[in-house]
């Protein structure tokens, strides 16, 4: 009867050297393994070449190194990169490479599929399948850093949890992810460079708040109407903007850290003075700043861009009081890797990266 083997990964450094004692073996030999398996991403047990071949066989024989695939990779005209990245038991999730002149920025899925049910995504449409384990969203973030250094001649420079899914429905794995991303025995990155990008679960806010995180933390929001937010994702019936506000106050108590709002403005349904008043005073509660980014169709037309003299409207109206603003323009939408556009499409062909 074959045995089942168990994911190395999902032991600490700890288990690691109590299981080379157990056998028999220096503890040391567990600092070893855990080194090639995150600072150098080694894909199998062949790959650890100061370890001898008896103890590599032995490890191939009782483990699985479950890493993920890059199943199908597009370039974008602006440099863009996606991701189709295959999961051990075949699902796929979907990661973007967004290139800058100064910066690499990987966006990176927490989920298969989604929890949520915003009616403007197109990830949304898509059945949460299961959360993604932490090395499962590390290794996305491994692969484009290797991509960034390919391609751009730099390491990676920043990450946005803004994939596939809600994070913060995936609490626990996303912070140990960021905890092996940020360690000096993973990929040494800061927190600071991290942005968690939620669409607002006031529980959860309050929880990274009192767990004194250090990465950044954005609101999806774009609009601080109820009516016209349950409209948009309906979920805010649940978690309505008030609590949503309570919790963010939290967080600044907790944290000093100002929060971004990431903020959709569409034809007819949030484009009037009254919601750029809203927002304002929405802005209001904390120190904050508002990202407008543009709207990326998803084939419907529910949903259009509105008009950029609204969109000047809002970023002169902010301005006026006070608030940080930015316009944010789209990169990657000829590959459907813009925000809100992540969804498994089928896509053609192309070169991948291997380490």
């Amino acid at each position: 009867m074959k045995k089942d083997k168990r994911d190395i990964r999902a032991l600490s450094k700890e288990e690691l050297r109590d299981f080379f004692t157990s056998i028999g073996q220096q503890a040391f030999r567990g600092n070893q393994v855990y080194d090639w398996l995150w600072a150098k991403g080694i894909r199998n047990f062949e790959d650890m070449t100061n370890i001898s071949k008896e103890t590599r066989e032995m490890l191939a024989d009782s483990f699985v190194i479950n890493h993920i695939e890059v199943d199908k990779m597009q370039k974008s005209n602006d440099g863009t990169i996606k991701n189709a990245v295959r999961l051990h038991d075949k699902n796929i999730v979907e990661s973007v490479l967004i290139p800058t002149d100064t910066r690499t920025t990987a966006c990176v899925s927490s989920q298969v599929g989604c929890s949520l049910n915003c009616a403007f995504c197109a990830t949304a449409r898509l059945k949460r399948m299961r959360n993604l384990k932490p090395d499962e969203i590390y290794d996305q973030v491994f692969v484009i850093d290797q991509q960034s250094r390919l391609y751009f001649d730099r390491p990676l420079s920043n990450i946005v949890f803004m994939g596939m899914g809600e994070p913060l429905m995936n609490h626990r794995n996303v912070l140990q992810a960021i905890e092996k991303i940020t360690s000096p025995e993973g990929l040494n990155m800061s927190p600071r460079r991290i942005t968690v990008s939620t669409s607002g679960i006031p529980k959860m806010i309050k929880i990274l708040a009192d767990q004194e995180v250090k990465f950044n933390l954005a609101v999806s929001l774009h609009s601080a109407i109820d009516e016209i937010r349950t409209k948009v994702m309906p979920f805010n019936e649940t978690f309505p903007l008030a609590d949503l506000k309570e919790a963010l106050i939290h967080w600044y108590e907790k944290t000093k850290r100002r929060v971004t709002y990431e903020y959709l403005i569409w034809d007819g349904i949030n484009d009037r003075q009254e919601d750029i008043d809203a927002l304002i005073d929405f802005c209001q509660a904390i120190p904050c700043k508002v990202n407008i980014i543009e709207y990326n169709p998803i084939d419907d037309g529910i949903f259009q861009q509105a008009n950029p003299e609204i969109t000047n409207k809002y970023e002169v109206a902010l301005e006026r009081h006070g608030i940080t603003v930015t316009v944010r323009r789209s990169r990657g939408k000829d590959i459907d890797a813009a925000c809100g556009q992540l969804a498994n499409k089928s896509i053609e062909e192309a070169p991948i990266l291997k380490k």
